[in-house]
């Protein structure tokens, strides 16, 4: 997922790695050199869905503006991954 807006320098990261870890998500956050934040994730279906919905408005100070997500068929890299990490 990218995620659109004002969602660098308002501690966006560290609020998805929270809201993640609540639902039992695994993956990663970090932010972008565009001014972006990426996320990927898997898990639950509900719980990622859950995630993807809270991504939608993000932590107070943040202003989303934009959310895209691509349901990858597969999430390269997290099979091993143990919990959410902010990269």
């Amino acid at each position: 997922m990218i995620v659109r807006g004002r969602v660098q320098g308002v501690g966006f990261r560290a609020a998805t790695a929270h809201e993640a870890r609540n639902l039992a998500v695994r993956g990663w956050v970090r932010n972008r050199m565009e001014g972006d934040v990426e996320v990927l994730c898997i898990g639950d279906p509900a719980a990622v869905d859950a995630l993807v919905a809270w991504l939608g408005e993000g932590p107070r100070g943040a202003r989303v503006t934009g959310l895209d997500v691509d349901d990858a068929p597969t999430a390269v890299g997290l099979e091993n991954l143990d919990g959410f990490v902010i990269r």
